[in-house]
C-alpha cells in the first residue's frame, strides 16, 4: 500500500482487512515473497577483484550470475591479497573502462553497484595524495640539559611512527616519509619524567584493532578523580617556557639555559604513514587527510570524478547501476593533528591548548587530572574534526553526485562507533562473502 493511498484509507478499514484476512492467503504471499524477495530486500554481496584481474568478459559473467541467484547488489573493491597480478592495472585505461562497463551491466540487470571509497578494503587515499595532505601526528623529541650553560645545538628531529598496519609503503612513500616534517613548537620546562600510561593511545598516536588483539581498551574510563603523582613529577604551566621563535630554519637552538636540570622539547607535525590497504600496486598511497575536507575534495577530484565522467550523466535518483559509496572497515589508525588544529580545539573547548601540548610525550602539566581531562578533550576534538570534517563531508559530496553513503563503523575507529555509524544513509549491511 503507497503512502498516498495510506492516508485516503481510513486507518480503522486497514486494521480490519488485516484481522479478517485469509491466513491462507496472508501465507501464500509470505512464502512468494521469501522465495523471490523484492529488490530492497535482496542480499548483497562482496565483489572483489584481485589485482588486475578485471575483464570485460569477466564481469559480465559475474554480474549474471549474481541477477540469476536473486543478489540485489554488491560491494566492489579492488584489492591485493597476494594473487598473482593480473594485466589490467587498477585505473589504468582498460580498468576505467571496464569499471564502467560493469555500472552499465548493473543498470541492465537492475542491480545496485557500491564501490569503496578507496582503493583496497579502506580509507580514501591513494598515490595522488601527498604527504601534506595525508593524516597527521603532532610528534616530539625531548632534551635534558643542565643549567646554567649556554645551549647551542641543533635539536634532534621527532621521528615518523609507522605502525605494522602502514608498513606496506615503496621505498619512494619511505622517502616521502623521512623528508616531509614541519615544526609546531619548542618548550622549556624543569625537568619531569614521563608518567602516563597508555599515552599512545591516549594521544590518538595509535588505535588498534579491539576485535582481534588483546589487550586493546574498547574505552577509557573517566573516573571522578585521578590519583595525583607527586610535585616533582608534575610540570607547573607557569614555568614552561616556549622558545619556538628562538628556533632556527635548520633546527638549531640558542637558549641561557638557567640554574637546574631543563627538557627541551620539540614538537613538529609528521604523517602518520597511514597507506591504502590492501591495495592494488596502482593504488598503493598515503591516506587522505581526515581533519581536512579539502583533502577529501581532492582525493575525489583524482579518484571518484574521472569514473563519473567516464560513465556519463545518470539520473539522480537511480535506483541500479551505480547507487552508492562504502566506507568500509577503519583500519587506518588514529591521526591527533592538522594544521588550523589549535585554532579549532580552542573554538570547540573554550581554552588554549597551548601549554599542554607536552602531555604527548606522556608528561603531567598542572595536575593528574588536567593531564587527563586535556587528553579526553584532545580525543573529543579530533572525534568532531573526523565526523564534521571527513564522514559528514563524505556524505555531502556523495549526494552532490547522486550516490549514498554505507559504513561499516566499528574497531579501529577513533571516534565513537555509534556516531560514526550514525551517518550513514544505510545502515550497515550484512553482506555474503
Amino acid at each position: 500500500m503507497t503512502g498516498k493511498q495510506n492516508r485516503t484509507v481510513p486507518r480503522l478499514a486497514i486494521i480490519a482487512a488485516l484481522l479478517f484476512a485469509s491466513p491462507r492467503a496472508n501465507t501464500a504471499a509470505l512464502e512468494a515473497e521469501f522465495r523471490t524477495p523484492p529488490h530492497p530486500a535482496q542480499p548483497w554481496v562482496y565483489w572483489i577483484n584481485m589485482d588486475g584481474h578485471f575483464t570485460r568478459e569477466g564481469i559480465t559473467a559475474d554480474l549474471e550470475f549474481m541477477k540469476a541467484a536473486g543478489i540485489g547488489g554488491m560491494i566492489h573493491m579492488d584489492v591485493d591479497v597476494g594473487v598473482p597480478r593480473g594485466k589490467v592495472p587498477f585505473m589504468s585505461e582498460t580498468w576505467q573502462e571496464n569499471f564502467r562497463h560493469a555500472v552499465l551491466e548493473c543498470e541492465r540487470l537492475g542491480l545496485e553497484f557500491t564501490t569503496i571509497t578507496g582503493p583496497g578494503w579502506t580509507g580514501t587515499g591513494g598515490p595522488w595524495v601527498k604527504a601534506n595532505g595525508s593524516m597527521q601526528h603532532l610528534l616530539p623529541v625531548s632534551v635534558n640539559v643542565q643549567g646554567p650553560a649556554t645551549f647551542n645545538e641543533l635539536l634532534p628531529i621527532p621521528p615518523p611512527r609507522v605502525s605494522a598496519y602502514h608498513s606496506e609503503q615503496t621505498p619512494e612513500m619511505r622517502k616521502t616519509l623521512a623528508a616531509f616534517y614541519e615544526d609546531v613548537a619548542v618548550y622549556a620546562f624543569p625537568r619531569r619524567d614521563p608518567v602516563i600510561g597508555n599515552i599512545d593511545e591516549k594521544a590518538l598516536f595509535v588505535r588498534n584493532p579491539y576485535t582481534s588483539m588483546p589487550g586493546v581498551r574498547t574505552h577509557f574510563p573517566s573516573p571522578a578523580s585521578f590519583p595525583e603523582p607527586g610535585k616533582a613529577q608534575v610540570i607547573d604551566p607557569g614555568q614552561i617556557i616556549d622558545l619556538t621563535g628562538r628556533l632556527q630554519p635548520d633546527g638549531r637552538l640558542q637558549w641561557e639555559v638557567p640554574p637546574g636540570e631543563w627538557t627541551i622539547l620539540r614538537m613538529g607535525r609528521r604523517s602518520t604513514g597511514a597507506n591504502t590497504r590492501p591495495a592494488p600496486a596502482a593504488g598503493l598511497g598515503f591516506e587522505s587527510n581526515k581533519f581536512d575536507p579539502r583533502a577529501l575534495e581532492s582525493h575525489f577530484e583524482a579518484y571518484f570524478d574521472p569514473l563519473l565522467k567516464r560513465i556519463g550523466p545518470r539520473p539522480l535518483d537511480r535506483i541500479s547501476g551505480f547507487t552508492g559509496l562504502d566506507a568500509d572497515s577503519w583500519e587506518m589508525g588514529a591521526q591527533n593533528w592538522t594544521p588550523g588544529f589549535r585554532e579549532e580545539f580552542k573554538q570547540r573547548r573554550r581554552y588554549d591548548p597551548w601549554p599542554y601540548f607536552p602531555t604527548y610525550s606522556g608528561r603531567v602539566v598542572g595536575s593528574r587530572e588536567m593531564t587527563e581531562r586535556f587528553l579526553w578533550d584532545v580525543r573529543m576534538t579530533c572525534q568532531e574534526l573526523l565526523l564534521e570534517n571527513h564522514i559528514a563531508h563524505l556524505k555531502t559530496l556523495c549526494h552532490a553526485r547522486g550516490l549514498k553513503l554505507t559504513i561499516e563503523p566499528y574497531d579501529m575507529t577513533p571516534a565513537s562507533d555509534l556516531d560514526l555509524g550514525s551517518l550513514a544513509d544505510i545502515p550497515p549491511r550484512r553482506v555474503l562473502v
